[in-house]
């Protein structure tokens, strides 16, 4: 019931963003119709708590205005809701109202100066409070002064009204708490935003059976985890996807350098009823100043823009995150400065897995000197995983997820080897973009978790063989997946050739024949 609930509110969602479609490219309607999304998800979480706390006094959150002791009942409420929620709102500030009065007696009402105020409003009421970091800002890239929206005010706020009463008919079924089916489709609708962004989606989505893959490898084996961290969080699918493959998470931690997508992870993180004293993401470029150097993680996960540029600054020569390798990744290339970033961050029982370019696994020059360090001095790798090509939005170029463990020790047999997978050609062709199957996915998580070599899919390469490859982790150096023409059988190929002949002497003979009725030239 739960998938054909979760379908159903994820069709409606999508008809409801395509009412702003038609107004504004797909980046500005999705800042809008998931601000929107996220502000009807408060004002019900409010409602819904507000009216559970007064029910002792016989009362419901909206009497409360112009209750003679509306005063110390609104105040007691609002300090409930902020150590409960992190957030506040009057009844008359809830999504309903406004879209009730947006379109009482079926007309186009002005309401954008007040939900203007409301949206101010709900960020002003955590100022002072512990939640004040985790709402702040929350809703600035929903302009609601913006001419995307319409030329006129009027315009403008038909349009608003429209797209409020449209989701205000929408029941998301919070108060269910066996399910997370809002969650699921605001990630779906983020999701869908990101397959229609085309180069920008990078910046703040990793499809979901890549981030099924990198969060099934850092929890293998484990039920619980007691913090996980994205280092370039993005929209937070990521941290989230984790979450799903445990019982539970303590923390969730990440950093993302654009403020819009950093408010969008804020809002998943509480859309999946995360609680705003379980999560601490940061709006920073982390490698140039990371916000969470002195933690260490249990589980992190990563797909950074792939080979961005950083500043490579000699002063990061002393920096803890980088300075026992001696080098400093190339200032055109950051790949490796953020699984160095990742390595300094990660616990010493953790995992990280971490996507990247193919370059990282055989490029030379300060690249080679860190994947030597990494392998050689700290034996640290664990395993290269090769993906299909074109399974990311906005680039089609193939990756490799590299997972790193630090106890790798611990185990003599694991510490000697590391695990190769080319999982290149399994995956299912979708439109034009390529997809791994669950059974692919699988695959993948069983080999890894097994270690076991497959013929003309993964390898078990003793740290020997690495070396004598000189660290160059190229993976068909380690799994050869050459596949053997079938043999040309000569003889009857001649046979075919000689009938050929013998035909086209036939067909030029009938032709010249033709020719001679006709009384012209033969073409030969």
């Amino acid at each position: 019931m739960a998938t054909e609930q979760k379908a159903k509110l994820e069709q409606q969602l999508w008809n409801i963003a395509n009412t702003l479609r038609s107004n504004m490219d797909a980046d500005d309607f999705r800042d809008y119709i998931l601000g929107f999304i996220f502000y009807k998800y408060l004002s019900t979480k409010m409602d819904l708590y507000a009216n559970e706390i007064l029910k002792p006094d016989g009362l419901t959150f909206k009497e409360l205005e112009g209750h003679k002791q509306e005063a110390e009942y609104m105040e007691a409420v609002k300090d409930a809701a902020l150590d409960k929620l992190g957030f506040f709102l009057k009844p008359s500030e809830l999504f309903s109202e406004l879209a009730h009065r947006g379109n009482a007696g079926g007309k186009n009402n002005f309401i954008l100066g007040d939900l203007a105020k409301v949206l101010t409003n709900i960020e002003q009421s955590t100022m002072g409070s512990e939640s004040e970091e985790d709402f702040g800002n929350l809703f600035a890239d929903l302009d609601l002064t913006s001419h995307k929206l319409g030329k006129s005010e009027t315009d403008k706020n038909e349009l608003i009204v429209k797209v409020l009463v449209h989701l205000d008919e929408i029941d998301f079924d919070i108060e269910n708490t066996e399910s997370d089916v809002l969650g699921d489709s605001y990630e779906y609708l983020i999701g869908q935003f990101a397959s229609g962004a085309g180069k920008k989606a990078g910046e703040f989505y990793t499809p979901q059976q890549v981030s099924s893959v990198l969060a099934q490898l850092v929890t293998v084996g484990k039920d619980q985890l007691k913090s996980v961290y994205d280092p370039t969080c993005g929209s937070g699918s990521l941290l989230l996807r984790v979450a799903k493959e445990v019982k539970d998470v303590s923390a969730f931690y990440g950093q993302e350098k654009n403020p819009t997508t950093y408010n969008l992870c804020r809002m998943n993180m509480i859309m999946h009823d995360v609680h705003y004293k379980r999560f601490d993401i940061k709006n920073e470029d982390t490698l140039e100043r990371p916000q969470h150097i002195d933690q260490r993680f249990e589980a992190i996960v990563a797909n950074p823009p792939f080979s961005a540029q950083w500043s490579a600054s000699p002063l990061f020569m002393s920096d803890d995150r980088f300075s026992a390798y001696g080098k400093l990744a190339p200032s055109s290339k950051a790949d490796f400065a953020f699984v160095q970033h990742m390595v300094h961050q990660l616990a010493d029982n953790g995992t990280m897995a971490i996507v990247l370019p193919h370059g990282v696994l055989f490029r030379g020059g300060a690249e080679g000197h860190i994947r030597k360090y990494l392998i050689k001095d700290k034996n640290y790798l664990d395993a290269v995983i090769g993906l299909p090509a074109n399974i990311f939005y906005g680039t089609s170029i193939p990756t490799c997820i590299l997972v790193l463990k630090k106890d790798r020790n611990k185990d003599a047999e694991r510490s000697r080897s590391v695990l190769f997978i080319d999982a290149s050609q399994h995956f299912e062709k979708v439109k034009t973009q390529n997809m791994l199957r669950l059974e692919d996915i699988s695959k993948i998580i069983t080999t890894y978790e097994n270690r076991n070599s497959e013929e003309k899919y993964s390898h078990l390469a003793p740290l020997t063989e690495i070396a004598e490859n000189d660290y160059n982790l190229n993976i068909p150096r380690y799994v050869d997946t050459f596949e053997e023409e079938d043999a040309v059988d000569l003889a009857s190929i001649t046979i075919e050739l000689r009938e050929l002949a013998e035909l086209e002497k036939t067909t030029n003979s009938t032709i010249e024949s033709f020719c001679k009725e006709l009384g012209i030239e033969t073409p030969f």
